[in-house]
């Protein structure tokens, strides 16, 4: 059985700036590896959702995140700020 090409959705969120995340990248298989080498290369923290993602996916790019995903995008921001703590 052939493995799904894993997807992964990119947000940008400037704190003070912007009022709330906005998609600026999606993709599978390889723009999808490309959109974590880039994440990597910049030091961006990479967070595994699959069911997230799926979600994000079937937004438009640049689109803000709707409110019924405020919550899910929060416990991601939650754990950026604390990564970057540390």
């Amino acid at each position: 059985m052939k493995e799904k090409p894993g997807k992964a959705a990119a947000l940008k969120y400037r704190n003070g700036e912007d009022s709330v995340p906005k998609l600026v990248a999606k993709g599978s298989g390889k723009v999808a590896e490309k959109i974590k080498e880039i994440a990597r290369t910049h030091g961006i923290p990479i967070q595994e959702d699959k069911a997230l993602v799926e979600v994000l996916s079937s937004l438009d790019l640049y689109q803000d995140i709707p409110p019924e995903l405020y919550k899910a995008v929060a416990e991601i921001l939650v754990f950026i700020y604390k990564l970057q703590k540390n």
